[in-house]
């Protein structure tokens, strides 16, 4: 493996572990519906546990207001009750054919509640780009260990990981702070 590689390998995981922090992001509420609020809701359905979006429409029918609408007539039922027993705190109700999920309003302290923790999934994004990077130049010193490497390209590695690691935690820092100021706004 060269350096390039090892560059190009440390990239590639960083870049994952960043859109699994975008991911996680998605999940904490803001006080405004987003279908995606629901993608860890999972629904019996001929005896296996589905995600939601696997037998439901899932659309916004306003800004505080996610619509599902059921594939088949008979999991109206099911998918509500799945709805209400998921941690989200949503309390879903039918109409007809369409369930609607409102989301409730946000109190002040919750909101401070959630920018903790968006600020710790923050620092554990950031945690793991930096494991990532020791674990790159370590790879790249042991290329110069085993002689097939110079001692200039470990340098010049290592500048160029730090380099993209830099770039990576400001993209953490940047996401913590729009999702911070989401969750504030009113």
């Amino acid at each position: 493996m060269s350096t390039a590689e090892i560059q190009k390998t440390a990239e590639h995981k960083m870049q994952q572990s960043l859109e699994s922090f975008k991911s996680s992001l998605t999940k904490i509420r803001t006080g405004r519906a987003s279908p995606g609020l629901l993608d860890t809701v999972h629904v019996e359905y001929y005896g296996s546990m589905l995600p939601l979006s696997q037998v439901a429409n899932l659309s916004l029918l306003d800004a505080r207001t996610v619509g599902v609408a059921p594939w088949e007539k008979g999991m109206g039922a099911k998918i509500e009750k799945a709805i209400r027993e998921s941690d989200l705190g949503l309390n879903p109700s039918s109409q007809g054919d369409l369930i609607r999920v409102p989301m409730p309003p946000m109190t002040e302290e919750r909101r401070k509640e959630l920018t903790k923790v968006v600020r710790n999934e923050g620092e554990a994004a950031k945690i793991a780009i930096r494991n990532l990077r020791r674990d790159a130049n370590e790879s790249v010193k042991r290329l110069v260990k085993d002689k097939l490497a110079s001692e200039d390209d470990d340098r010049r590695s290592q500048e160029d990981i730090q380099k993209l690691t830099d770039r990576m935690i400001i993209e953490v820092d940047r996401l913590v702070a729009s999702k911070e100021h989401d969750i504030m706004e009113v």
